[in-house]
């Protein structure tokens, strides 16, 4: 079981990534530059596709949470993700990391995400056929949304760090 699960990885995440690293070199770079807001497009729906069938998969098979647990996820997620995210911006503009302000806030972001794209795949493979997936699935779908919202709240008071950093190197 444990090779066949490692191969249905591969093929859900490792072969489509390699697919795309390896079209970066030939000629489909130059189709994708030309048409990239379809692309871009196609991505988020596809995406959207993917969140979807999670979505309506969990609901139909029920979440395995009871509202008790759903409302303590509502309130530890978004609790949870602005102290990993403070503690990162904290940790790149230390002396120790030494990053520019710019670059602690690109790798806060970078860092704090869990991508939903290869997160769903992930548990479905791990967990296939078990009875609460839907419940080990709540948490990333809940989550993704959350980063969603909380990182378009943050980003104004971001930019006014960022500036005031500029400000002070001019």
């Amino acid at each position: 079981p444990f090779v066949e699960m490692i191969l249905k990885l591969c093929n859900k995440v490792l072969v489509p990534v390699a697919i795309g690293q390896g079209l970066r070199t030939t000629p489909m770079k130059d189709v994708y530059s030309n048409n990239s807001k379809k692309f871009k497009r196609l991505q988020e729906y596809i995406l959207l596709g993917i969140v979807w069938n999670a979505f309506c998969n969990a609901f139909t098979k029920g979440m395995g949470l009871g509202a008790k647990q759903s409302a303590t996820l509502l309130v530890l997620l978004p609790t949870l993700h602005l102290t990993a995210f403070s503690g990162l911006l904290c940790f790149f503009t230390s002396k120790l990391v030494n990053c520019t302000r710019e670059d602690a806030v690109s790798a806060t972001f970078c860092a704090s995400q869990k991508t939903l794209a290869f997160g769903l795949p992930l548990i479905s493979t791990l967990f296939e056929g078990n009875p609460n997936l839907a419940a080990y699935s709540a948490p990333i779908m809940l989550m993704h949304p959350t980063q969603l919202i909380l990182g378009s709240i943050l980003v104004p008071k971001l930019r006014q760090f960022i500036m005031q950093g500029n400000k002070g190197t001019e």
